[in-house]
């Protein structure tokens, strides 16, 4: 994986255009293990490393996790290299590098995606990433995304980091959100309305005449809200229905309106 170091250029034209000068830095090998591990990689999963380098965190994610990957870069060599390291290793059939923009990359087949990027190219890269489905997982090494907030921040000690004085690194992990944002009703007249903003959530949940005010967050499709007496709310997001409940009981079972308000119940 690669830094994204040096002259940042972006040319407004008809779209913004990012042109990129990248020296290669290399991750440190525990750094590398690291960050997938905080990412939870195992044999299902294929890994997107955008920003590949000589493909250490793809390679490793098949080598030591059995996952399939694909590495992302712009430099030739680097891809020629990666390559042959993933021969060398005996993974070549479960991981490919190709050489590209990441701009321009399909981001869809990933479940995990990694990178080293600068704060600016996240930023850009942020809006992708929100599309991805549900429940894949992010990390990345020392850039955060803004305000999208990390799940989960990692520091490693990284005593042959090549950057800076500081020799730590530092690993976020995102989860990508449902989308669980508006209202949602029940048969029976009760109303959840939801206001979201990236993983997390307030809500207003009315049963009956009685009404509560929720906070809570999403981990991938899976809800949990907050403020109830009677305990917390767990619930689960998958498109345009929302199940909730509390504990082992039964849930309600809840579909998207875009009505202003939802029906009251049939008395």
């Amino acid at each position: 994986m690669t830094l994204a170091l040096g002259l940042l250029v972006v040319c407004r034209t008809t779209s913004a255009q990012l042109v990129e000068e990248v020296p290669f830095i290399t991750t440190p090998d525990n750094v590398t293990l690291a960050l997938l591990q905080l990412a939870g990689v195992g044999p299902r999963d294929h890994v997107l490393d955008l920003g590949s380098g000589d493909g250490r965190i793809v390679i490793t994610a098949a080598r030591r996790f059995g996952a399939r990957g694909t590495g992302v870069e712009i430099v030739p060599d680097l891809v020629e290299r990666s390559n042959a390291s993933a021969r060398a290793a005996g993974v070549a059939e479960r991981v490919r590098f190709l050489e590209q923009d990441l701009f321009k990359t399909d981001l869809s087949a990933a479940t995990v995606v990694t990178m080293y990027l600068l704060p600016e190219v996240n930023l850009q890269l942020r809006p992708a990433l929100l599309r991805l489905a549900p429940g894949t997982r992010i990390v990345s090494h020392d850039w955060d995304l803004g305000d999208w907030l990390p799940d989960e921040t990692l520091t490693v000690d990284a005593p042959d980091k090549k950057i800076g004085r500081e020799k730590f690194s530092r690993l976020h992990r995102w989860v990508v959100p449902a989308n669980a944002d508006g209202l949602w009703c029940g048969p029976g007249g009760e109303r959840l309305r939801v206001v979201q903003r990236y993983q997390l959530l307030q809500a207003q949940w009315r049963v009956g005449l009685r009404e509560w005010v929720l906070q809570g967050r999403l981990d991938g499709v899976l809800l949990r809200l907050l403020g109830s007496e009677a305990g917390p709310l767990a619930g689960r997001v998958e498109g345009d229905r929302l199940s909730l409940g509390r504990g082992s009981a039964p849930g309600v079972a809840l579909r998207r309106s875009a009505a202003a308000d939802c029906p009251a119940a049939a008395r």
